[in-house]
């Protein structure tokens, strides 16, 4: 197929063997396949007929649907005219919540509570018959939350390492998570882009809170409406501080940054802005500056790590400092409940843009830099005592002028959203 595609002028897009570019008429159009399923766009339909016909010619007819509407495998694509696209899989939803043998007749506000990743010693495992139905309803929520429902991401992420011998208290879990679904069956991702120049990750770690005290990963990528690479997991290694998982999670994450990039790149887009959004600054000091922000008590981090110092030079990325209340990532770290929980989300599932948080902590929660009593706006927070100088400029340029010590100087803004995430403790 691909020597087909390549025999009518496509080219492969070396980052996904799976996606193919050919400008014709002084358009491009792309064709992105899956086994025996193909997705063809140009801005001229006939471009599109054209390109079928050929195809047919070598593979025989097919069947083709166009429109904004498509089915494709348990999921209903829509492209809205605002330029957004949003993904449904709520009949494959519901299929699971059928298929499981107990009756799902409530519905419950969160996918887990917040005893989440707690595995007490002594609780009776399944017998084999419902470790398998156990089994099987993970796996499908695993596609699932791949695909659409990224809310329930952290909840499955962590069922997914009790399907080898699951217990009673999994199977509680596991029904948690339906009987949410079963709430939220109409909910859909909602993907757009405000500027494909503009890359905004979070990153963020849980520390130790798996039972075996390793900690857990949370990322995310946004060109502005919604979630479209998210990362879930329990961390490979154990750490020794919260700084260091949060160093690991940058340098787990790190990779999908770089491959976002060099896709776009492939496609034909340049990504202008590339920024890294984290909460915690002792880490920020260790990415950037490498070993000479090392103590006698860091020196312990595998010097593999700082290799993220040398991939935010060459990927130029910029490492933003993005307090907690407002970290994207810490959704796919720990189980939130309440208000944040749901704010969150919203910003994740795309039913909100991310601009109304970033603008929050970008405008509303700002630092000041204070020279000699005279206030210079700053609104990108680096690591100012890091002692950096190629990150970051944008925040501080003014302030590196001169040399003369500064004061820095937190602005307080009481703010509704600041008072639900104290509520969560």
């Amino acid at each position: 197929y691909r020597e087909t595609l390549e025999g009518l002028g496509f080219v492969v897009n070396p980052y996904d063997q799976c996606v193919a570019n050919a400008t014709i008429n002084g358009s491009t159009c792309t064709i992105c396949w899956y086994v025996d399923d193909n997705k063809i766009s140009h801005i001229d339909p006939d471009v599109v007929t054209n390109i079928i016909e050929k195809i047919e010619k070598k593979f025989g007819k097919m069947k083709v649907s166009r429109g904004r509407g498509h089915d494709f495998l348990g999921m209903k694509i829509h492209f809205h005219d605002n330029g957004t696209v949003s993904i449904d899989m709520k009949e494959y939803v519901k299929g699971a919540i059928d298929e499981f043998p107990e009756k799902i007749s409530r519905s419950a506000s969160t996918p887990a509570t917040r005893h989440l990743f707690e595995v007490r010693d002594g609780v009776k495992e399944l017998d084999k018959e419902n470790a398998e139905i156990f089994h099987s309803t993970v796996a499908k929520l695993l596609y699932i939350c791949k695909r659409c429902r990224l809310d329930i991401q952290n909840a499955v992420a962590f069922l997914t390492t009790r399907v080898s011998k699951p217990d009673e208290d999994d199977w509680i879990k596991l029904r948690r998570v339906l009987q949410y679904l079963k709430g939220t069956i109409d909910d859909k991702l909602i993907l757009g882009c405000k500027n494909i120049g503009k890359m905004e990750s979070f990153v963020d770690a849980a520390f130790a809170v798996h039972k075996d005290m390793k900690s857990h990963t949370g990322g995310g990528i946004s060109w502005g409406i919604g979630i479209l690479l998210s990362m879930c997991q329990k961390q490979k290694l154990n750490a020794k501080s919260s700084t260091e998982a949060e160093v690991i999670g940058v340098s787990d994450f790190i990779s999908n940054m770089i491959w976002a990039r060099m896709f776009l790149e492939k496609q034909g887009y340049t990504i202008d802005e590339n920024l890294l959004y984290q909460d915690n600054q002792s880490a920020m000091k260790i990415e950037e500056n490498g070993s000479k922000s090392c103590s006698k008590r860091s020196r312990h981090i595998d010097m593999r790590y700082f290799f993220i110092k040398d991939r935010l030079e060459t990927e130029g990325i910029d490492v933003v400092y993005c307090p907690t209340e407002f970290m994207v990532a810490d959704f796919f770290t720990k189980p939130l409940q309440g208000k944040l929980f749901h704010y969150l989300k919203g910003i994740i599932m795309g039913h909100e843009p991310l601009e109304t948080l970033t603008s929050r902590f970008n405008t509303t929660n700002q630092e000041r830099v204070v020279e000699h009593g005279k206030a210079i706006s700053n609104n990108v927070i680096p690591c100012a005592e890091s002692g950096s100088q190629d990150s970051n400029k944008r925040g501080r340029q003014n302030a590196e002028k001169k040399n003369d010590k500064f004061q820095v100087v937190t602005e307080e803004v009481k703010l509704s959203y600041a008072d639900a995430v104290r509520g969560q403790g």
